[in-house]
C-alpha cells in the first residue's frame, strides 16, 4: 500500500455530521430506495434496506424482484416492501440502492437500465456491478451521468468490470480503484483489508477501521444501505462515502472489543452502527 495515501479519520468524518434541530420531521431526512432481492436473496435487500432506516434516512422503501417476496418485513415493520416493477413508480426517491441480491436476470437488468437514467444520486453494488461488467451498455449509460454515483466492488468485482485478474487487482490496489472512478464517472470503494476510496473529485483514501469478523454475509449490503442512508440526508456524496465506510468499519471494531469476532452478523453491525454514529454526534 503506498504510504502517502492518507488514512480517513473519525475526526474527518465526524465533522460531516449535524445535529438535528428540534422541530424536524421525517420528510427532511430524506426517501431511500432499494431495489434488489430476487428469489432466496431477499434477505440482502432487507439488510440494506434496514441499515438506511436505521442509519437516519427519513423514509426507506424496499422493491424486491421475488415471486414470493414479503409483503411485510417482521423485524423492522417501518420498512415499506414493494414489488420491484411496483417501486419504479412510485415518486422518485432522494438516492437508490441497487444491487443487493438483485441476481442478474432480463429483469434485473432491465431495472438498472432504468434507473440509470434517473436523475438521482446512486449507490451500485452487488449484482449491479456484475451486470455492468457484463454489459457495454450500462457502462455508457453510468459514464454520461451527472448525479452522484457511488460504486462498491470488492476485488472480484473490480476485476471483472476492468476485464482482469482479481490478484492483479490486489496487486495494485489504489491503481484499480482509480482506474473504476475514471472509467466509469464514479466514487469508489473497494472493499477488503484497508478498502481503497476513491471520490468523485479524483482524492483517494484508504480506510483502516474493520477486522477480520466482518468477513461475514450482509456485510457489503449493510454499507450500502449506509451510504444511502448518509447521502438521503443531505451529505456530499463524496463526504457519505468516507463517512458510510469507516463507521461501518469502526461498528465492526466495537463489535470486536466484545469478543464477538468470530461469529459477527451484518444484522448486529448496524445496530452497532447506529450505536456508534450517536455518540459521534453527542460528543460535537
Amino acid at each position: 500500500m503506498d504510504k502517502r495515501i492518507p488514512a480517513i479519520t473519525r475526526q474527518r468524518v465526524a465533522a460531516f455530521l449535524k445535529p438535528r434541530p428540534r422541530d424536524s420531521h421525517k420528510g427532511m431526512f430524506g426517501t431511500v430506495l432499494v431495489i434488489g432481492g430476487d428469489r432466496g436473496m431477499a434477505g440482502a435487500a432487507l439488510l440494506a434496506g434496514r441499515a438506511a432506516l436505521k442509519l437516519g434516512a427519513g423514509i426507506v422503501r424496499v422493491g424486491l424482484l421475488a415471486d414470493n417476496a414479503p409483503a411485510l418485513d417482521p423485524l423492522q415493520p417501518e420498512l415499506m416492501l414493494h414489488q420491484a416493477e411496483e417501486a419504479q413508480h412510485l415518486p422518485q426517491p432522494d438516492v437508490i440502492a441497487i444491487g443487493c441480491g438483485m441476481g442478474t436476470s432480463v429483469a434485473a437488468y432491465k431495472l438498472l437500465y432504468e434507473v440509470l437514467k434517473l436523475d438521482c444520486p446512486l449507490v451500485l453494488d452487488a449484482d449491479a456491478l456484475n451486470l455492468l461488467a457484463r454489459h457495454a451498455d450500462l457502462q455508457d449509460d453510468l459514464r454520461r451521468r451527472s448525479a452522484p454515483t457511488l460504486i462498491t466492488p470488492h476485488p472480484a468485482e473490480a476485476a471483472r468490470l476492468l476485464g482482469n485478474s482479481t490478484a492483479k487487482v490486489q496487486t495494485a490496489r489504489a491503481d484499480a480503484a482509480r482506474q473504476l472512478a475514471r472509467q466509469l464517472n464514479c466514487g469508489v470503494v473497494l472493499k477488503g483489508v484497508d478498502s481503497i476510496c476513491v471520490t468523485r473529485t479524483g482524492k483517494t483514501f484508504v480506510n483502516r477501521s474493520g477486522n477480520p469478523g466482518m468477513s461475514a454475509p450482509g456485510m457489503g449490503d449493510v454499507l450500502a444501505g449506509m451510504l444511502a442512508a448518509f447521502i438521503a440526508q443531505g451529505i456530499d456524496a463524496d463526504e457519505a462515502l468516507l463517512l458510510a465506510v469507516h463507521l461501518h468499519g469502526a461498528a465492526g471494531d466495537e463489535l470486536a472489543a466484545q469478543h464477538a469476532t468470530v461469529g459477527m452478523t451484518a444484522s448486529e453491525l448496524t445496530e452497532w452502527a447506529r450505536w456508534l454514529l450517536n455518540q459521534w454526534l453527542a460528543q460535537r
